[in-house]
């Protein structure tokens, strides 16, 4: 009998930009405070559209769930914001990432027939568990990547936590098509409102 070893089982991942979005869901549209978690159901949502949790974990989630997952999201806006502000983090920040990623599930063997795979065992409760690869992929980054790359827009009025790929590490906004132009608007404005004001010369 051979055994062929197969790769672990619907695993919960997610990318950087992932990771980011996260982040964002506490979001400034226009410099106001928009909350994507109002309730622990939108939350859950959002975890199960990004397949970190089955569909059967997505229901039952609780205030604290939701507590937790806003809390969570702060430490790492904390954590990138230090990164980019050249500042430290508040340390329990710090200390609420490393918790986080002390509930990872743990990979299992799995016996089908007569080949292995790679499953999973869940040790926590989705809530708990879904913000691991989150955790993860930024702490990942700032381990082995380029963590000088993260960025907050320039646009006072939106702040979006973003990954710089540009050719030259100097992008500056979130998206050019709706921050950087209205920068752009903004400046021309300013421009012609200086114009109109200055003095006639003589």
């Amino acid at each position: 009998m051979s055994f062929r070893p197969q790769g672990i089982e619907h695993a919960h991942e997610i990318d950087l930009d992932g990771a980011l979005e996260f982040i964002n869901t506490l979001d400034l549209d226009d410099g106001q405070l928009i909350e994507h978690f109002a309730r622990p159901a939108d939350a859950a949502a959002w975890f199960r559209d990004r397949r970190l949790i089955h569909a059967r974990d997505s229901v039952g989630w609780t205030p604290a769930d939701l507590d937790h997952i806003r809390s969570v999201r702060a430490a790492l806006r904390d954590v990138v914001d230090g990164i980019v502000l050249e500042r430290a983090p508040d340390p329990e920040s710090v200390r609420l990432v490393n918790d986080v990623l002390d509930h990872g599930p743990r990979p299992q063997l799995e016996l089908e027939g007569a080949e292995i795979r790679i499953g999973h065992r869940h040790l926590s409760p989705p809530a708990a568990e879904a913000l691991v690869p989150i955790a993860e992929a930024i702490v990942d980054e700032i381990a082995t990547g380029r963590p000088y790359r993260f960025r907050i827009c320039a646009n006072d009025r939106c702040r979006w936590t973003f990954f710089d790929t540009s050719p030259t590490g100097r992008r500056r906004w979130c998206d050019m098509k709706t921050c950087g132009n209205r920068a752009k608007a903004a400046r021309h404005r300013e421009r012609l409102r200086t114009s109109r004001e200055a003095p006639a010369s003589t």
